[in-house]
């Protein structure tokens, strides 16, 4: 991906979420070089299929052994991770002790989820090894036990 998104729906949700949506209000178009990118980005996708099958792997994995070690992944069947830990400071303490261990992961907090509701947000890429994994892992076990989060 590059930038951008889609609004898929009936004419109705598409022309409300047109005439109402902050991020799309005073938008412009996209440059000539973004749309070249996204462009390629489908054309390697379509082209080579393994970087969908390797997200997907990875993404697998890392639920995998974070629920292994007794993180809360939530719901999510995305590539998109949430590691629940209640408590905002609870998760901006966990962010920063990932920080402090190589690996950023920011922390979503109220307002933007409901109190006790805050994570840790990951999203995983198909261009991480599974070195890449298993560091970020020993990381969040790591901090994850020192914060009794696990």
């Amino acid at each position: 991906g590059v930038v951008g998104g889609l609004v898929a729906g009936s004419r109705d949700l598409v022309n409300y979420a047109l005439n109402k949506s902050r991020t799309w209000l005073l938008s412009g178009s996209h440059p000539p070089g973004v749309a070249a990118a996204q462009l390629a980005a489908l054309q390697v996708l379509d082209s080579e299929p393994e970087h969908h099958q390797r997200l997907w792997d990875n993404t697998r994995y890392f639920k995998k052994e974070l629920q292994s070690m007794g993180f809360d992944t939530g719901d999510s069947v995305t590539p998109i991770t949430p590691v629940m830990c209640g408590e905002s400071k609870t998760a901006k303490d966990l962010s920063q002790g990932l920080y402090e261990n190589g690996v950023f992961a920011l922390p979503i907090v109220f307002p933007m989820v409901a109190q006790g509701k805050a994570r840790i947000r990951t999203i995983m890429n198909a261009g991480l090894t599974r070195d890449d994994l298993d560091e970020a892992l020993r990381a969040f076990e790591r901090v994850g036990r020192s914060l009794s989060i696990i």
